[in-house]
């Protein structure tokens, strides 16, 4: 049976995940202390070895952010498979910080609001939680993300079989954004989830499905 390491975007809260864990054989949820400026790329990935120490045949679920530490810890850790959902994916050598600027994820949100007719300035309301129920919000709490885990070069050289999955209502890293990135940097499409930037949040029963499609 594959353990799912499950690993949350900026903020780091493991809360994320608490709709989608339940879905699942087996799950281990990781919280990362991403308000702590002294907490950078190295020590959540770390965190992340640590948290399946001893576990094998371990299936990786990286949110956003989060690809940034799945792809490091995944040269240390038996996995079978990786999964990207709404992710930042990243270049050998490149920092969180960097991605924004060479991916041109500005430009695509943007353009993407334009034609969606939302706003074009960033708010969490609009961008995240957009197609999360408020009662849901309710339950859980958020982090801000210090920036040091943006200034480590990312070390990606091993990469496990990956999947991308990409929410079709994501209006911070839009659908055709998403569908581009994964192209240029893996060779390969993403395989389209119904949500918004937090599917796991409001659509965690399909984004099981999606977990589901193992080869």
């Amino acid at each position: 049976m594959s353990t799912y390491l499950l690993i949350p975007g900026a903020g780091g809260v493991a809360w994320y995940w608490h709709r989608l864990a339940p879905l699942l054989d087996r799950a281990i949820a990781v919280d990362l202390p991403g308000d702590d400026p002294s907490q950078g790329l190295p020590e959540y990935v770390d965190l992340v070895v640590e948290a399946a120490a001893g576990e094998t045949d371990l299936v990786v679920v990286a949110q956003s952010l989060g690809a940034f530490t799945a792809l490091p810890a995944c040269a240390r850790l038996d996995v079978r498979h990786l999964f990207l959902l709404n992710a930042m994916i990243p270049a050998p050598g490149e920092t969180a910080g960097e991605w924004w600027e060479n991916t041109g994820s500005g430009e695509a949100r943007v353009a993407a609001a334009r034609a969606g007719g939302y706003d074009e300035a960033f708010d969490v309301d609009t961008y995240f939680l957009h197609d999360v129920d408020p009662e849901i919000l309710a339950t859980g709490e958020a982090r801000p993300e210090a920036d040091a885990v943006f200034e480590t070069p990312c070390d990606c050289t091993v990469w496990p079989p990956t999947t991308v999955l990409a929410g079709v209502e994501d209006r911070f890293f839009p659908l055709e954004f998403q569908r581009r990135v994964a192209l240029e940097r893996l060779g390969r499409d993403v395989v389209e989830v119904p949500g918004g930037h937090l599917a796991a949040l409001s659509r965690p029963e399909a984004v099981a499905r999606a977990l589901g499609r193992l080869p």
